[in-house]
């Protein structure tokens, strides 16, 4: 099939501007670790630092069991990148569970019953220690279970001592716990953001008169084909079954919340709020970029289907252009060998992980994207946003919904022909890709930071309005 050029309307949001209600927001995340988890990290403290721009008291919270030292260097990290506000606490369970005088912390020793927690059994436990080498909690591991976290495992809990004091019935009751303790402390309403599946199931049932939780969606909910009655991704299957208990689930597509809706019992709040790009003052320089460049700007995963866009590239069979592959990844070897396979080595070049993505795109004169499946495709919003032509698979989801206001070509996804047609006319086509070029920031305009916010602040109001689902 031949690449059609995407064109259309869209909008993310019909709410009304206005600022965030006086609340405190707690961005909650199982983890956030510089370079872990792609667009996941990124999208997080994105939104983080985008709500705290816009007056709003945001804390970050994360409930990775790593030690404070590992903390300390993930914070100062992303604050080296400009991803962390000085403003914006980032803060985790386990420093914060450690008692100055050893031992766990009061509100863990408080929140733990002294007899034997009744239930599952763990064969072996991880015992965290603080800077003197003092135990105050031991972790049950749970090996080969994907749902590890909704085990009622013991967590014990030792005293100053460095015995055993108490037990909490699982990483559920210790991570309520934590909150609860974190919310006492606030004042008026508090709105928690959940940015984790896993962290969402554990707290469905949580909450009182005050707390309103918004759970966040990042990825595809689906299984190959990926049509709209496509199996459910398992890990999902029992989420679904709990999805009305939040105050609002917040979709990245419109196109995704559509088809959830459609499916499923739409009783819960779906709402469509999208991962924000913030928009540059100013257009990037086309005299900047290098004729022929491509990129592609992606983790090395499985999923993004790399090989198909270096197959395509070389189909394409433009004289003089250029592959850059930005990223890493698992698949790294195997794409060596494909580049080495094909003699492509002049054309095809891997680059490795960038922190700079604009900088690379500022270059560029075409993004390629080869994804199977996308939660929104950041990587896409943020070509359009300094003027570069984007091709795509036409996948769930993202590039379909990003593209339909312009900027780009969307072919049939897997049709690797296509693909490469596409990219040999915009690359080959100067007047193509002067057009595309100039839709591109347009485009981007509907996913940016100020309209994700809008759309996030009429979500809140919602919820605080209503009584809570818990």
């Amino acid at each position: 099939m031949a690449p059609r050029r995407a064109g259309g309307a869209v909008g993310v949001t019909d709410a009304a501007q206005g600022p965030f209600p006086d609340a405190d927001y707690l961005i909650l995340s199982s983890r956030l670790i510089p370079d872990l988890d792609g667009g996941y990290t990124i999208a997080t403290l994105a939104r983080a630092g985008q709500m705290a721009e816009r007056g709003a008291r945001v804390q970050l919270l994360t409930v990775d069991p790593a030690d404070a030292e590992a903390h300390a260097a993930h914070r100062a990290e992303f604050a080296a990148r400009g991803a962390l506000r000085p403003d914006t606490p980032l803060r985790n369970l386990f420093d914060e569970a450690v008692a100055p005088d050893g031992g766990a912390a009061e509100w863990v020793r408080a929140a733990a019953a002294s007899a034997p927690t009744p239930g599952a059994q763990a064969d072996e436990h991880r015992v965290l220690t603080d800077a003197a080498g003092r135990p105050f909690v031991s972790l049950p591991v749970i090996r080969g279970n994907p749902d590890w976290h909704l085990s009622t495992a013991a967590v014990r809990v030792h005293g100053p001592e460095g015995d055993a004091i108490g037990e909490l019935p699982g990483f559920g009751a210790l991570y309520r716990a934590w909150l609860e303790h974190v919310v006492a402390r606030l004042t008026g309403p508090v709105v928690v953001v959940c940015e984790s599946r896993q962290l969402g199931e554990l707290l469905a049932g949580w909450g009182s008169e005050r707390v309103r939780l918004l759970h966040t969606i990042h990825t595809i909910h689906l299984e190959p084909p990926f049509t709209p009655d496509a199996p459910l991704n398992p890990l999902w299957t029992r989420w679904f079954a709990i999805a009305d208990r939040f105050d609002a689930v917040l979709w990245p597509t419109r196109a995704q919340r559509d088809d959830v809706v459609a499916r499923f019992d739409g009783s819960g709040r779906h709402l469509v709020v999208p991962n924000g790009v913030p928009m540059p003052d100013a257009a990037a320089d086309d005299a900047a970029r290098e004729a022929g460049l491509v990129v592609s700007l992606s983790r090395l995963a499985p999923g993004k289907r790399i090989d198909h866009g270096i197959r395509a590239f070389l189909a394409a069979d433009v004289p003089g252009a250029v592959l850059e592959i930005w990223g890493d990844g698992p698949e790294r070897e195997r794409l060596e060998g494909l580049i080495r396979e094909r003699s492509a080595a002049d054309r095809v070049r891997l680059m490795g992980a960038t922190t700079d993505p604009d900088a690379v795109l500022r270059r560029a004169s075409v993004l390629l994207s080869s994804s199977a499946f996308e939660g929104q495709g950041l990587s896409i919003v943020e070509a359009l946003r300094v003027g570069c032509p984007v091709i795509a698979y036409d996948i769930r989801y993202g590039p379909g919904d990003i593209l339909r206001d312009g900027g780009g070509v969307l072919v049939p996804d897997g049709d690797a022909r296509a693909l490469a047609e596409a990219l040999h006319a915009v690359l080959t086509d100067a007047g193509l890709r002067a057009r595309l070029s100039g839709e591109a920031r347009p485009a981007a305009s509907a996913w940016s930071a100020d309209a994700a916010m809008t759309a996030l602040a009429a979500a809140v109001r919602a919820a605080l309005s209503a009584p809570p689902r818990r």
